[in-house]
This record gives structure tokens, sequence and C-alpha cells, in this order.
């Protein structure tokens, strides 16, 4: 399998490492999980309720860890950044 390159030219913080667990990457449409990291580095946090918005916005300033959630199909699938944006994880709701 090919990597997926992901455009970050408006990135708002590094991603670090880009994992996914086995589960999301049998599931999940590539294209998507692309788009989902691409939207995500550019703070747009997808289907997440509003206090999670909020505490996005605040751990961007603070250092705090990032969770974005976006579809693929009909798979909800969730990216996560680690407060040391040392990690960012793909993964379904079910791996977590």
């Amino acid at each position: 399998m090919r990597p997926i390159v992901i455009e970050l030219t408006r990135a708002l913080f590094p991603l670090g490492e880009v994992v996914i667990t086995a589960n999301a990457h049998a599931r999940l449409d590539p294209v998507d999980v692309k788009h989902g990291l691409g939207r995500h580095a550019r703070g747009d946090w997808g289907e997440v309720c509003e206090e999670d918005r909020e505490l996005n916005d605040l751990s961007l300033r603070e250092g705090s860890r990032l969770l974005s959630v976006y579809r693929s199909g009909d798979e909800r699938f969730w990216i996560i950044t680690e407060w040391d944006r040392s990690v960012t994880t793909v993964l379904l709701p079910l791996d977590y």
C-alpha cells in the first residue's frame, strides 16, 4: 500500500507521527482519512459537540489533547492528537 500524503500548508499544529488502528485501517476509506487529517490539522473539528469544540480551541492555546470526529461512509471515526503533538491517532470509537 502506498503512503497517504497529507497537505498541511495551513496546519495550526504539528500532527507528529500519524498512526491508525488496525480496525480503522480495515474499515475506513483512505481518502476520507486523508481528508479528515487535513481538516483536523486546520482546526476543523468535524462533528464534535460544542463543548468539545470549545475545549479543542482552548487546547490549541494551552497545549492539551485535540479530538475531531468525521465520517467515512456510515462509519464515524475519531482523530486524536496528543497534548505534546508527538502522535496523532486515527481510530474508530470501538477502538478507544
